[in-house]
């Protein structure tokens, strides 16, 4: 017979993947599914997100979930990638396309915007944003307005994509503080608001309230009520299980293409040194800024292994695999350090392979070399806090090698490798715990490893 398990159905939704995940009262994945979705182009050709098929997908799966005898689904939450709108009129039914945040920005039209808002970087420092195009999703809303009037006018409400996904169950708009704070150039750090332009520009009446990113709203089914969340913007998202589970201040350095850095105890305001070492800020999910660093770390290292594979002729796999402990004496550590207020950059990728007689010698090089960037990026935003704990997580926490020299770079913080099934989407489900798990949470949600160097 089945149990009839309360859980939480979280959607999931990235760029190239979309989840459906479900998760116990004790946030164990129970369920768990894949989809892609096949982009489509907009009116210039450029790719974008097929909404109908998004919307396809969320509805047909909110119908089988309810149908389904196995589980009890008390809530649903939401997370999704940022930077990316949703313009819709008063049914919620999509005016235009989803703009892709990579679609370049008009330059004429960027110059326009910042030389009336009191220039890029003075506006930059306001919004915590270093100058990004269509990535400072804000932009793209004044954009629409100057060179698709009547799109503008027929929009009445531009939704953040979480917020957009919510909205077709719920039938509700709203704003949420995790995608307003994700380098989208409408909120004001500063004066914790939305930035005058916003209000002058006409955006702000496109904007729906905001709410509470732990609020629900309440949908009445035959087998009872739901709770669904809001939605959150992704990356915020993945910090909350830290945020829930740890009482002492840290870093959290996730990793994968990018690595980014994030420290939720950071209070000081952006500088335009932090700006021009893509630092910026985002707002958590409690409202109060987050400061992050960003290295394209994991995209460096995957095109370096690929050459160094090349010229030794030997599988990457042997490579990641090989038994490096009894180099590791060998190499100096002074190679960890950076010259102050000098931005470095990557120095492997320089490098003549020649030089190297075997893969091994080559490929620790290459880790000391991603190490002494990545103590450069995190060392920025670790400034002027009492921070003692660093954990990372994604891909290169697994890295054996990696590790031992980042604790080595680190050797006055403790570092923990951090093991957590599913980070964003558990933290989309632990945003609105308090509305329908009566559990107390565990103390084990992150699996840590304490790394020697």
């Amino acid at each position: 017979m089945p149990d009839h398990k309360p859980v939480i159905a979280i959607f999931d939704v990235g760029k190239t993947n979309k989840k459906l995940l479900l998760f116990d009262k004790y946030y164990k994945v129970v369920f768990e599914k894949s989809h892609r979705i096949p982009e489509i182009k907009d009116e210039d050709g450029f790719p974008c997100e097929d909404m109908s098929a998004l919307k396809k997908w969320i509805c047909n799966s909110v119908e089988d979930l309810l149908a389904q005898k196995d589980f009890e689904i008390a809530a649903i939450n939401f997370s999704a990638y940022g930077a990316s709108f949703v313009l819709v009129d008063g049914d919620l039914n999509p005016v235009a396309p989803m703009y892709n945040y990579l679609k370049p920005f008009p330059n004429q039209l960027l110059k326009a915007f910042y030389s009336k808002y009191g220039g890029e970087l003075n506006f930059s420092i306001a919004t915590a944003s270093p100058a990004l195009g269509n990535l400072n999703s804000g932009l793209q809303l004044y954009r629409l307005k100057y060179q698709q009037p009547a799109v503008f006018l027929r929009t009445k409400y531009a939704l953040h994509l979480p917020q957009y996904i919510s909205g077709i169950i719920t039938k509700e708009f709203y704003s949420d503080l995790t995608s307003i704070g994700c380098h989208t150039a409408l909120w004001d750090f500063n004066a914790d608001e939305y930035h005058k332009w916003v209000k002058e520009e006409s955006v702000l009446e496109k904007l729906a309230p905001i709410v509470s990113s732990s609020s629900t709203t309440e949908k009445k089914t035959n087998s009872g009520i739901i709770k669904i969340g809001a939605g959150l913007h992704d990356s915020s998202a993945a910090l909350i299980p830290y945020l829930r589970q740890f009482s002492e201040e840290f870093i959290l350095i996730s990793t994968g293409t990018w690595s980014i850095s994030l420290n939720p105890f950071n209070k000081q305001h952006i500088t335009a040194e932090e700006l021009k070492s893509d630092c910026l800020c985002y707002l958590q999910y409690q409202g109060s800024p987050v400061k992050a660093s960003r290295l394209f770390l994991g995209n460096e290292h995957e095109l370096q292994l690929k050459r160094i594979s090349e010229h030794f002729n030997v599988n990457e796999i042997a490579i990641l695999e090989f038994d490096y402990d009894s180099m590791l004496n060998t190499k100096n550590t002074k190679l960890f350090l950076v010259v102050e207020n000098e931005i470095p950059q990557f120095e492997f990728r320089n490098q003549d392979l020649s030089q190297y007689h075997h893969f091994s010698t080559a490929y620790l090089d290459l880790l000391f070399d991603l190490v002494r960037m990545q103590l450069w990026s995190t060392g920025i935003i670790l400034k002027n806090t009492s921070v003692r704990n660093i954990y990372v997580d994604g891909g290169f926490s697994n890295n054996k090698i990696f590790m031992q020299l980042l604790a080595a770079a680190f050797s006055q913080y403790k570092v923990f490798a951090a093991a957590i099934p599913q980070s964003t989407a558990l933290g989309a489900a632990l945003a609105i715990h308090d509305s329908w798990n009566d559990q107390l949470l565990s103390d084990n949600l992150i699996e840590l490893r304490s790394i020697s160097s």
